[in-house]
C-alpha cells in the first residue's frame, strides 16, 4: 500500500479485552473511532480509511475482531454470539482508555455497530454502518426464514456445517481472496456446472479491479495464515442464537446518530433492504447510495466514502 510523503502507518499492537487477546491497528490523535471489518477481512480493510480520519483529528482504531487475524479464536462455536461481540466493542473502549466511541462497520462489523449502539447507547457517540442496515428483529428463527426464502443452497446455511466451509476457504487461501474479493461482474470465467460449494459462486477474475492489488491480496492471506477461516465462519453459526439472545431489544430503537452507506450493485440489498432504518434510527442523520459500487465499499470507495464519514464526524 503506498503512502504519501509525510503520513504515518498505523501502529500495531495487542490488548486484553473481554477475556480474548485482540490485535489493533491504531492511528491519530483525538475523539475514538473504532472501525469493525466483516468476513472475510480484517483490519487491513480499512488501511484507505487511517490517513484521512487520523489527520483530520481523530484517533483510528481497527481491530482484528473475535476469530480473525492476529486476535484469539476461542474454540467454542458459541462464543461468538452478538453478546460477545459487542462485549468486544465495550471492552475495546476501555482497554484503550476512552469513555465512548463513534463506531462504524462494515458488512458483518456493521451489526456489531448497530447493536454496540443498540445495547450500550451511553458509548457511542455515533454508529455507521456499511454494506449491512439495522432491521428489524425477525419474528421467526432466521435461518429458517433464509431456508424458505432463497432455498437451502443459500451461503448462510451452507456455512452452518461444521468443517465444510472452513476446509473449502482455507484449501487455497490466495484463490479464495481473489475469488471473493476480486471477482467482477464480467471477464471472469464462470463454472460450468451448478455451485457446489462457496466459491463456486464466483468467477474467477483474469484481472483484480482497479481498487484490489495483487499486494492486498498477499495482505488478506497473510493474516489468514494463524486463524484460518473457522473464527468468521462461526460468527454465522450464531445467527438464531443471536436471535433469542436479543429478544429483550425487539422493538427498542437505536438512539445515536446514525449513517448508513453502501453500493447499488451490492448484494446484500437483494436480501437486507434498508427500509426500515428511518424507523430503527430515528437520529439517521444521512443514507449514501453509491452509484456503481459493490459490497466492499470503503475498499472500493474510499474517496466516497471518507468524504462521508467525516461529514458525519464533523457533525456531532
Amino acid at each position: 500500500m503506498a503512502t504519501p510523503r509525510g503520513t504515518t502507518l498505523p501502529q500495531h499492537r495487542e490488548l486484553s479485552v473481554n477475556g480474548i487477546t485482540m490485535h489493533v491497528a491504531e492511528q491519530g490523535r483525538g475523539p475514538l473511532v473504532l472501525l469493525l471489518h466483516g468476513f472475510p477481512e480484517s483490519w487491513y480493510s480499512w488501511r484507505h480509511q487511517f490517513g484521512p480520519l487520523a489527520e483530520a483529528g481523530y484517533r483510528v482504531v481497527a481491530p482484528d475482531q473475535r476469530g480473525y487475524g492476529g486476535t484469539d479464536r476461542p474454540e467454542d462455536v458459541d462464543a461468538y454470539t452478538i453478546l460477545h461481540l459487542v462485549g468486544d466493542v465495550v471492552g475495546l473502549i476501555a482497554a484503550l482508555g476512552e469513555r465512548e466511541a463513534v463506531v462504524v462497520g462494515h458488512d458483518w462489523g456493521a451489526p456489531v455497530a448497530w447493536h454496540t449502539a443498540l445495547m450500550r447507547p451511553d458509548l457511542v457517540r455515533g454508529v455507521v454502518g456499511l454494506s449491512v442496515p439495522a432491521v428489524p428483529r425477525a419474528s421467526r428463527p432466521p435461518l429458517r426464514l433464509l431456508r424458505e426464502q432463497f432455498g437451502d443452497d443459500f451461503y448462510q446455511l451452507y456455512f452452518q456445517r461444521p468443517g465444510v466451509a472452513d476446509a473449502e476457504l482455507g484449501r487455497d487461501p490466495r484463490a479464495t481472496f481473489r475469488r471473493v474479493l476480486g471477482r467482477a461482474p464480467d471477464g471472469g470465467t464462470a463454472p460450468d456446472s451448478p455451485a457446489t460449494g462457496f466459491l463456486d459462486r464466483f468467477a474467477e477474475p483474469r484481472v483484480l479491479p482497479p481498487w484490489l492489488t495483487e499486494a492486498d491480496v498477499d495482505a488478506f492471506v497473510d493474516q489468514y495464515r494463524r486463524n484460518g477461516f473457522t473464527g468468521g465462519l462461526n460468527w454465522y453459526r450464531n445467527i438464531d442464537r443471536n436471535w433469542e439472545l436479543t429478544a429483550p431489544w425487539d422493538g427498542a430503537v437505536i438512539t445515536p446518530p446514525g449513517m448508513f452507506i453502501d453500493g447499488d450493485q451490492d448484494v446484500v440489498r437483494g436480501f437486507m433492504p434498508a427500509d426500515a432504518l428511518p424507523r430503527l434510527v430515528p437520529n439517521l442523520r444521512s443514507v449514501h447510495h453509491l452509484a456503481g459500487c459493490g459490497h466492499w465499499t470503503q475498499q472500493e470507495r474510499p474517496r466516497e466514502v471518507n468524504g462521508a464519514l467525516l461529514e458525519f464526524l464533523s457533525g456531532l
